[in-house]
């Protein structure tokens, strides 16, 4: 794991090169980047890794601030941050679904996001609490194995897959963060009592699968007719061979239904970082269109949601999926695990 860049001070050069330092830190490079006289930021990614890099390589780039890159999934970085508290190493967390900064924003453990970040970022793809914000977003989808399935005999909403007329039919990933986020959704949407019954119902009627990119090509062999993942497994596949996605198309709840959920990626600075000015440029230039021009012209078919910016042209416009609103400041990942462990699902 690289470590920090650190700057060393030559005693016997004393004022001199410690004034040439402050002058440094406080300069601008052009185009209005942060100098590059920096001892570097920690980012803890649960992120895809790839992008997360694409990400930091930019910015690394444009403003000379080296990044040493931890990567891990949602929950376990969250609760890595919760135990370290005040001693974490991280200046800066970025997830794949918004409950685990939710986990730690709870625990008090953010910085509030500079306001001309916040700005970057429409209220929809933010938390109400202005203490993490949005970096990019994906939508949930059905996707349906179109050699056996016509649109007429698609699942009008998320929650008919609890029809027994399902059982057997469909897969999901549900031990994941990214189904997590799903159901967290489905409980501030509908409530407890609709949510354990859903459970139930997946249990009975879902076939398990070992994350999104399983369940797609359990569609595309024929082993279950759809299954419920996020947008981009299918497109990151069809750019590439199509090899696992030849047969499965897909398809958007949209009506504001739970199934239609676009959860929202979060980035976030630790209160307790050492280099915030850093870690803010950081969340500042993903959020910008910089960052944001990483996900359209990239390989990761993620939505772009900063204030202007536009998506990779091969995805549903986000206005067209109708999601539901969801404050995602309300998304609760412990009680959706305690809801879930009750169904006997994980």
């Amino acid at each position: 794991m690289e470590g920090f860049m650190k700057i060393s001070f030559n005693r016997a050069s004393g004022a001199v090169a410690l004034a040439a330092s402050v002058f440094a830190a406080a300069s601008l490079v052009a185009g209005g980047a942060m100098a590059q006289e920096s001892e570097g930021i920690v980012v803890y990614n649960a992120q895809h890794e790839s992008l997360g890099r694409e990400w930091i390589d930019a910015f690394t780039k444009a403003t000379g601030i080296k990044v040493t890159m931890r990567q891990g999934s949602d929950m376990q970085l969250a609760n890595q941050i919760v135990q370290e508290g005040d001693a974490s190493p991280a200046d800066v967390f970025l997830t794949e679904n918004s409950p685990a900064m939710t986990l730690v924003d709870s625990a008090g453990l953010f910085a509030p996001v500079d306001k001309e970040t916040l700005d970057q970022v429409p209220e929809q793809y933010r938390p109400s609490d202005g203490m993490w914000t949005g970096i990019a977003a994906r939508s949930t989808v059905f996707a349906y194995d179109k050699t056996k399935l016509t649109e007429d005999k698609l699942p009008k909403s998320l929650l008919d897959l609890a029809d027994p007329a399902w059982k057997g039919r469909w897969g999901a990933s549900p031990a994941g963060a990214d189904f997590q986020a799903i159901v967290s959704a489905l409980l501030e949407l509908k409530g407890e009592e609709a949510t354990a019954a859903w459970l139930k119902a997946l249990k009975e009627n879902s076939t398990p699968c070992k994350g999104n990119s399983v369940a797609m090509k359990a569609v595309n062999a024929g082993e279950v007719e759809g299954a419920v993942i996020y947008h981009y497994y299918w497109f990151g596949d069809q750019a590439k061979t199509g090899e696992n996605s030849k047969n499965v198309a897909l398809h958007y709840f949209k009506n504001q239904d739970p199934g239609a959920f676009v959860s929202i990626s979060g980035g976030g600075v630790l209160k307790s970082s050492q280099h915030a000015k850093e870690a803010q440029a950081f969340l500042k230039f993903v959020t910008g269109q910089p960052g944001q021009g990483v996900l359209k012209n990239g390989t990761s078919y993620e939505y772009a949601i900063g204030k202007d910016a536009t998506s990779n042209n091969k995805l549903v416009p986000l206005a067209d999926l109708n999601a539901p609103k969801v404050d995602a400041a309300k998304l609760n990942s412990k009680k959706v695990t305690e809801l879930m462990t009750a169904a006997g699902i994980i």
